[in-house]
């Protein structure tokens, strides 16, 4: 898809600088810019940033979505990214794991998907980067892990251990653990060996950890925690330099990053929902406290929206500072100082959204259509044609 020739979207209510103005929204080679163009009138609309979305794994399903159904990757990437941009992404990290699980969560499929992913990128709706997601007793992984980062340009990591409650799940549910044993191709036996193997290895963790750290930062690397559950376990991560406090289980492990200056992602399902599917803390509850900078996908890209258009319902937040957790805050996190809000010379990435039904009719990313719908795709659509023809 070619980037839109230069526009203005005129009659709609925009977003600008936490506030939103009647006035025109222009975009030229991809970026927000000033001037007059041709117009798409878009009244009855809003414009707002495109969101940007620091972690989901809803990729996985699009990929294999029965677990003995596998598509090829290169057909679940682009079903995914088309996921991502009806829904209002213009920029998203997939989630992968890089653990002991192994199969689709193991370092060989790691390294499959993101040669994959580097392959399809070019051709991607929308910006497209991968989360790695280490699982910290990984030791004898160090340097394949360093090497893929620096073959595919990975930008963010982050620490996780579910050690701890993999062990108890093979004591306490022995039918969930084989089904989890045979996702990765395994016997119970064999992978209660892989994890006894790898709790031993406990006391190497923090000299690894330290050397990964160390490289991330002459990478560039952005990286941080995931899961932590007490104020104690986030210290010890942020001591390391890992910032990004992603799905804190506790009130206490978010209020220790918050109180250290480091920003906080929750679920937007969990707001969605009202709740945890896990039994953890509301991600409304941190938001009303002020202990939530930025809300992500996790395993499902309609909730982004719905979360923002709950906390307005529920009188948390404004539309402004709503959209702000999946458009400005992740951008700032991330260091993307060329998009997150709609700034001349910020990138061109637009949502439409009918403000009267509330869906998305139009995902703009990089100045390049992503998604079209409704009314508002329809003139849009229209214009390109009158303009194609005056060309000709």
């Amino acid at each position: 898809m070619s980037v839109l020739p230069p526009l203005s979207f005129s009659g709609a209510s925009v977003l600008i600088d936490g506030a939103f103005h009647a006035a025109p929204l222009s975009i030229a080679e991809g970026r927000i810019t000033q001037g007059a163009f041709p117009e798409v009138d878009l009244s009855g609309y809003l414009i707002l940033p495109g969101i940007v979305d620091l972690h989901g794994d809803a990729f996985e399903r699009h990929i294999a979505p029965r677990p003995r159904a596998p598509f090829p990757i290169r057909t679940g990437l682009a079903s995914a990214a088309r996921d991502a941009a009806a829904h209002g992404v213009t920029t998203a990290w997939f989630a992968q794991c890089w653990s002991w699980e192994g199969g689709l969560r193991g370092p060989d499929y790691a390294e499959e998907l993101l040669a994959e992913m580097q392959a399809f990128e070019a051709h991607a709706p929308i910006d497209i980067r991968l989360q790695i997601r280490c699982e910290t007793h990984m030791i004898d992984s160090r340097e394949r892990l360093l090497s893929a980062i620096r073959r595919f340009g990975v930008d963010y990591v982050v620490f996780n251990n579910h050690l701890p409650e993999a062990i108890e799940i093979a004591k306490k549910e022995p039918l969930e653990f084989a089904a989890w044993a045979k996702r990765g191709g395994r016997t119970p036996e064999q992978f209660i060996k892989v994890l006894r193997e790898a709790k031993d290895r406990k006391p190497e963790v923090p000299r690894h950890l330290c050397a990964l750290a160390k490289a991330f930062d002459t990478l560039g690397v952005l990286y941080g925690s995931h899961d932590d559950p007490d104020a104690e376990t986030r210290e010890e991560f942020r001591a390391l330099g890992a910032h990004i406090a992603e799905f804190p289980i506790s009130e206490k492990a978010a209020a220790a990053a918050k109180a250290m200056g480091d920003p906080v992602l929750m679920g937007a399902p969990n707001v969605a929902r009202g709740g945890s599917q896990a039994g953890n803390i509301s991600a409304q509850k941190l938001i009303e406290r002020g202990l939530c900078d930025a809300l992500v996908s996790d395993y499902h890209y309609p909730t982004l929206t719905t979360a923002a258009w709950t906390l307005v319902d529920k009188g948390v937040k404004d539309l402004a500072r709503a959209w702000a957790l999946i458009s400005t805050n992740p951008a700032r996190i991330m260091k993307l100082k060329d998009r997150g809000t709609l700034s001349p010379g910020k990138r061109a990435d637009v949502v439409v959204i009918n403000a009267e039904t509330r869906e998305i009719e139009v995902t703009i990313s990089g100045g390049r259509i992503a998604y079209l719908s409704g009314r508002a795709g329809q003139r849009l659509a229209s214009v390109g044609s009158e303009l194609r023809l005056a060309a000709e």
